[in-house]
């Protein structure tokens, strides 16, 4: 009798784990999304074309903002690629059919259209041999990217900027400035 109900007591734990851990996981991956897009070059990479994948896990809070904004005061655009890669990651961006790397702040913001912005930055990964001949590109440690889910098919938008950096203008003000021109997303999916 005693085993008999030691066995039910162990076999509703276990199903009440096992229904816990379902019910963590689908709220965790529930707010999953992928996103799949065209990237087009344009001006001095017109005509080259690559597909991106780009998959949100979660977003990135108030706070996470707070950080980079404190980096960058502190020690301008690679005082914000250090804060990313310390930063958890939010998702992954990569190009078709290559693991790609992760992304560690992805913003959403709703559109007084009906629209949503999505805004991701991370730290882009240096290549051995822009480290070796010590390029230009090394300057810029970034890869940015917005992109505006519009409903109706065909409507979205998007721009990816692989290599930038952040600096203050004359006046004072932020600006992105981009190793290559920005890219153009076209064809965006998006599927939950």
């Amino acid at each position: 009798m005693r085993k008999l109900v030691h066995r039910r007591i162990t076999r509703l734990l276990f199903n009440s784990l096992l229904m816990l851990c379902i019910t963590v996981c689908t709220a965790a991956f529930g707010q999953s999304r992928q996103i799949s897009a065209v990237a087009r070059g344009t001006s001095t990479q017109m005509g080259r074309i690559v597909n991106i994948d780009i998959r949100i896990n979660s977003l990135s809070t108030a706070a996470d903002q707070g950080i980079l904004l404190e980096a960058f005061q502190a020690s301008g655009s690679e005082g914000v690629a250090n804060a990313l890669d310390k930063m958890r990651s939010k998702g992954r961006i990569a190009i078709t059919g290559t693991v790609g790397y992760d992304l560690n702040y992805i913003r959403r913001f709703k559109m007084p259209d009906g629209s949503v912005k999505i805004r991701f930055v991370t730290d882009r990964p240096i290549t051995f041999g822009e480290h070796w001949y010590a390029t230009r590109t090394v300057d810029y440690q970034l890869s940015m990217g917005e992109i505006i889910i519009r409903p109706g098919k065909g409507k979205s938008t998007g721009t990816l900027m692989p290599a930038t950096r952040l600096r203050l203008n004359k006046k004072g003000e932020l600006e992105l400035e981009t190793y290559q021109n920005p890219w153009e997303l076209v064809n965006i999916k998006v599927w939950k």
